[in-house]
């Protein structure tokens, strides 16, 4: 039998042109007035890389961002390292008490407000007499992407036959070295996915941020947000170009990656 090819009708096209135009217009406008000469960010006065200049100038901008890459960095390290351990506890131990409690624990804060776990980690700091800073925002970072990672991280260990791990033990592999040897080149693809999830989570986090930050120690989108209030500046513009440049590239380079270790017949994640 004859496989037509799938024909988009009108409606089809024109549906996909207003979903995308939604999502994608308002960073093309953007992106385009980041060039803006005027300093009003209505009023097009030509075109210029001045704005650039201006973020590359502010000390204050700066440290804000080198705060939300240090905290991103390291929150994503940490939240996939106990997300990977969390996901092969729920996956493998099947058998001890307590599993759905910590299952139910776990992935609570995917449904849970922001404003509750972020008032929650400002009640407990304040009761252990903690610092706010770098360290108070690290973990409450680290508490809301290790879910995340948990998620991805399990669904991949859902898929894979243990009686590769169990073969390599026949062989002589203890349990620890077979599970190196075998089961995490496996699942390594997910575990990396995990990472530039809660890596992601991280920069985009304003609201756990606001309330476990401290005096000095203000994050990225927390000093957009108060530029903000005062009025749009086309510096943040141009803050926001060079962001969603950074995350294009990373996006490009991910897929590549994940191309070339299925070309070569390694199981990778689809990114």
């Amino acid at each position: 039998m004859a496989v037509h090819p799938l024909r988009l009708s009108r409606f089809n096209v024109t549906s996909l042109v207003l979903g995308l135009a939604f999502l994608y217009l308002p960073i093309v406008i953007l992106v385009i007035y980041s060039f803006n000469a005027s300093r009003l960010v209505t009023v097009w006065g030509g075109w210029s890389t001045r704005w650039y200049t201006e973020f590359f100038n502010d000390r204050a901008m700066l440290d804000a961002a080198w705060m939300s890459l240090r905290v991103g960095v390291v929150s994503a390290t940490l939240a996939t390292l106990l997300g990977t351990l969390a996901a092969i506890a729920l996956t493998r131990g099947t058998g001890f008490r307590g599993r759905m409690l910590m299952s139910g624990m776990l992935y609570a804060p995917l449904v849970m407000p922001e404003v509750i776990t972020g008032l929650s980690l400002l009640l407990l700091f304040v009761a252990l007499d903690a610092g706010r800073g770098f360290v108070t925002v690290t973990i409450a970072h680290t508490t809301l992407t290790m879910c995340f990672v948990a998620v991805v991280v399990q669904s991949r260990l859902a898929g894979i036959d243990r009686s590769l791990e169990e073969a390599a033990m026949d062989l002589g592999r203890d349990p620890l070295r077979a599970f190196i040897a075998v089961t995490l080149p496996l699942i390594w693809p997910a575990i990396a996915a995990g990472w530039m999830l809660a890596f992601t989570l991280s920069l985009d986090d304003l609201v756990i941020a606001s309330f476990t930050t401290g005096p000095g120690s203000a994050t990225l989108p927390i000093r957009i947000y108060s530029e903000v209030r005062l009025g749009v500046k086309p510096e943040i513009n141009a803050i926001c170009t060079l962001i969603v440049g950074f995350i294009a590239v990373v996006i490009v380079l991910a897929s590549l990656v994940s191309k070339l270790s299925s070309a070569r017949g390694e199981s990778a994640a689809p990114l």
